[in-house]
């Protein structure tokens, strides 16, 4: 698939969609195969989507994303909010939870919160802004509400939240801290399934092993 993308970049320097998914292929590199994970390449990808394209709100979030794996956390700020006031983004969620995890990032727990309930608000079952969500309570030490945004994250209708091994992974941790630890269990087990393979499935069966016996 990089190799199509690329091809096709080359091809046509000016045509911004085949940089973005050189970005995103990269992006997703970085997920599943660390070892692979070339975020310099990327982020150049998708600054070439947004220079080729006026506007283009996509490649503009897939930037910030990027920046935000490579610790560069104002620069994103830089690229996301803006985009949080863009009225003719389709879907400003996603702009909102990137904002969040940014600023979660760099350790303005109360102003990711904010901008992560903004994403939830406009998306309600945008599970990977509930999961950021919970994972900011957790880091104020609001066990409880992290708990909450964590299960609005995987208890919903749509099948890819319900399988979402790392908001599982996150739920477990926080159940475990509140004494939950046969609920806490079930989560490992249930994201060591659906997530079998996975960076969060490996740690959670890993955990499994470490986690006594109800």
């Amino acid at each position: 698939a990089l190799a199509h993308a690329k091809k096709s970049a080359e091809l046509d320097e000016d045509n911004a969609d085949a940089h973005l998914l050189v970005a995103t292929i990269f992006i997703g590199f970085c997920t599943y195969s660390p070892e692979e994970c070339r975020l310099g390449e990327a982020e150049k990808a998708a600054r070439l989507a947004v220079k080729k394209k006026e506007n283009f709100r996509e490649a503009k979030n897939t930037l910030g994303v990027i920046l935000v794996h490579e610790k560069k956390y104002d620069d994103a700020i830089g690229v996301l909010r803006p985009l949080t006031e863009d009225m003719l983004y389709a879907t400003p969620e996603n702009a909102w939870g990137n904002l969040g995890w940014a600023l979660l990032e760099k350790g303005d727990v109360d102003k990711a919160v904010d901008a992560l309930r903004r994403s939830v608000a406009a998306q309600p079952d945008f599970c990977w802004g509930n999961t950021k969500l919970g994972l900011a309570y957790e880091k104020k030490g609001e066990l409880r509400a992290a708990q909450q945004a964590l299960s609005k994250a995987v208890e919903t209708n749509r099948p890819e939240c319900s399988a979402f091994p790392d908001a599982l992974e996150h739920r477990a941790r926080v159940l475990a801290k509140l004494g939950e630890t046969d609920s806490a269990r079930a989560d490992l087990e249930r994201c060591s399934k659906v997530g079998a393979g996975s960076p969060s499935g490996l740690r959670c069966a890993a955990s499994l092993g470490k986690a006594p016996a109800p």
